[in-house]
């Protein structure tokens, strides 16, 4: 009897600044078991000198660290892994250097994921791990960047993240170690004049309650609970824990009741950034949110549990915002589909090609709101610039380049991280197709199509008699036969 080929066990990767974490989790009868939750102090954000280079120490400890990551990985099937980098490698100027060597030890694709797909998806783990009801306010500080999110249900209505945290904040205002009165109001005064831009708009949409999720607010939560407080933060007690982190002249001295020795070196810098948020957000009282980036990572992996789609979220969002046409955006994407559907198995090999093909064809119109004549100029320029909660950086990045090039001239995509170029490539023929066979806007008057594929030469075939019918069609459906060819993608238009 042959085996099961699917496997219940998921891993989420996150190279904080401060931390790796490695979740694993077993899906079983439609929820997650923790199976193992493994954490190293990398001190990756230490490690960054001032023109924002990784010194070769701190990238060193992380690759000892992902070593050991990588033997866990070796159970788990590629596509149940994701690995994510955040502040410190979207900061850091040679992190090419140290994603290359990462990437050979464990095997698997590293995203350095953008601030605000960071905030997104703290905000998923914390919609799918946490009760209670109406909306919230997340708060997550991490080494290098916080990120505060305001959301009702799954839908997060505000996404922000600030380059603050608890090691660059310990760098920045506990350099000299001092555990004085100066130290911590002129960090939690820094922490306020960083929190000052979002201060207006986060007021204005409000919340009913807040929680906090991961490193400062778990410490405090362990603290409150070994020192007998209650679950819950409030402003008096982080003013309290405070006090009693000033009973010690220097960070190394920092002894708390229920504070670990690995996390003392970062509680004072964290512990004023939280101050900073209450007093300046007016916060009341928070609570420990279940899960964050690591929980958000593996419910986005876990079909069953997709209780949200945070991209057609995205999608519908854009185009009621940018008032494009849904109706026309789900007739070129459903052709799109055809088309690759007649094509070879697996012939754009990426799932992520498929996403980013729908999201194409959905959202490719998106400059005609600003001209028609640079429409493409304007698409792309509006799909990388935009925030799109649920595509990475490199994939708002193709997107973009897609766009540009959907209809009339054609030039080869530039370098990308998102997809190989081969899948890029054929996700971008295809749209094009897609375009050209509806440009009518009514799916009743498209064609039967039969597109075959070999390797990289495509041929469509069509009736005489739509094509007699559609003689704008055809013509333009020469050209684009042409426009193909002549840049080495093969492609014929036949008739019968």
């Amino acid at each position: 009897m042959s085996q099961a080929v699917s496997s219940p066990l998921y891993a989420a990767i996150d190279l904080g600044s401060n931390s790796f974490h490695m979740l694993v989790v077993r899906h079983i009868d439609g929820s997650v078991q923790t199976m193992a939750k493994i954490k190293r102090k990398v001190r990756l954000a230490a490690g960054l000198d001032e023109n924002n280079a990784l010194s070769l120490e701190a990238m060193q400890r992380g690759w000892d660290c992902l070593s050991l990551f990588a033997e866990r990985l070796q159970d788990i099937p590629p596509e149940n892994i994701r690995i994510v980098g955040t502040a410190t490698l979207r900061t850091a100027t040679n992190v090419d250097i140290f994603l290359d060597k990462a990437n050979q030890i464990l095997g698997q694709k590293i995203d350095v994921i953008s601030g605000e797909e960071e905030a997104a998806t703290i905000y998923k783990g914390v919609a799918h791990t946490s009760g209670g009801s109406g909306r919230r306010l997340v708060v997550d500080i991490g080494g290098a960047s916080t990120e505060l999110i305001i959301g009702e249900g799954f839908e997060a209505k505000a996404l922000t993240s600030l380059k603050m945290g608890c090691v660059t904040w310990l760098e920045r205002h506990f350099k000299d170690r001092q555990l004085t009165v100066t130290n911590f109001n002129n960090a939690i005064q820094a922490a306020k004049e960083t929190l000052q831009p979002i201060l207006e708009q986060y007021t204005e949409i409000g919340w009913d309650v807040c929680v906090g999720a991961s490193g400062t607010v778990q410490a405090l939560q362990e603290i409150m609970l070994a020192q007998g407080m209650d679950e819950v933060i409030t402003h008096a007690k982080l003013k309290r824990l405070q006090k009693q982190a000033m009973r010690a002249d220097h960070l190394e001295e920092l002894e708390i009741e229920g504070l670990t020795l690995e996390r003392a070196l970062v509680f004072p810098s964290g512990l004023s950034i939280l101050i900073a948020i209450f007093e300046l957000l007016e916060i009341d009282s928070m609570t420990l949110a279940g899960g964050a980036l690591r929980e958000g990572l593996v419910y986005e992996m876990v079909d069953e549990l997709k209780q949200d789609d945070i991209r057609a979220r995205t999608i519908c969002s854009v185009q009621s915002r940018y008032q494009i046409d849904a109706l026309y955006g789900e007739q070129v994407a459903s052709m799109a589909n055809k088309l690759l559907a007649e094509c070879q198995p697996e012939w754009i090999s990426e799932e992520q090609g498929v996403v980013l093909l729908e999201a194409a064809a959905k959202l490719h119109e998106i400059g005609l709101t600003i001209d028609f004549k640079k429409g493409g100029e304007h698409s792309a320029y509006l799909l990388q610039h935009l925030d799109l909660p649920g595509y990475t950086r490199a994939q708002k990045h193709l997107l973009g380049e897609i766009a540009r090039r959907y209809r009339e001239q054609l030039t080869s995509l530039p370098e990308q991280h998102a997809l190989s170029s081969t899948s890029a490539k054929r996700v971008l023929r295809l749209l094009r197709l897609a375009v050209l066979l509806t440009h009518r806007r009514n799916p009743e008057l498209e064609p039967i199509i039969n597109l075959s594929s070999h390797d990289d030469k495509l041929t469509l075939t069509l009736k005489s008699e739509w094509l007699q019918a559609n003689p704008l069609t055809a013509a333009e459906l020469e050209i684009e036969a042409n426009r193909q060819s002549d840049i080495g993608w093969p492609l014929s238009i036949v008739e019968y």
